[in-house]
């Protein structure tokens, strides 16, 4: 399982907002800060679906500054 530390950087460096990282793996704002918390631990289907997600909107943000370019 994921440490709330890894939580909180992976959000970050994904630049996204607790709320929108909770709607990515179907969690409240609230749920998401219990795991950045440490309330509850993240269990590893929401964490692998997020690290899925976030790796997937980078690569199609790099695309599109490819485009731009």
């Amino acid at each position: 399982m994921p440490t709330k530390e890894e939580i909180k950087k992976a959000r970050a460096d994904s630049g996204l907002t607790q709320t929108e990282a909770g709607q990515l793996v179907h969690v409240t704002k609230r749920g998401w800060q219990d795991w950045e918390y440490n309330v509850h631990p993240m269990n590893e289907a929401a964490w692998e679906l997020f690290l899925l997600k976030t790796k997937k909107q980078r690569k199609q943000a790099q695309l599109n500054q490819g485009e731009k370019k």
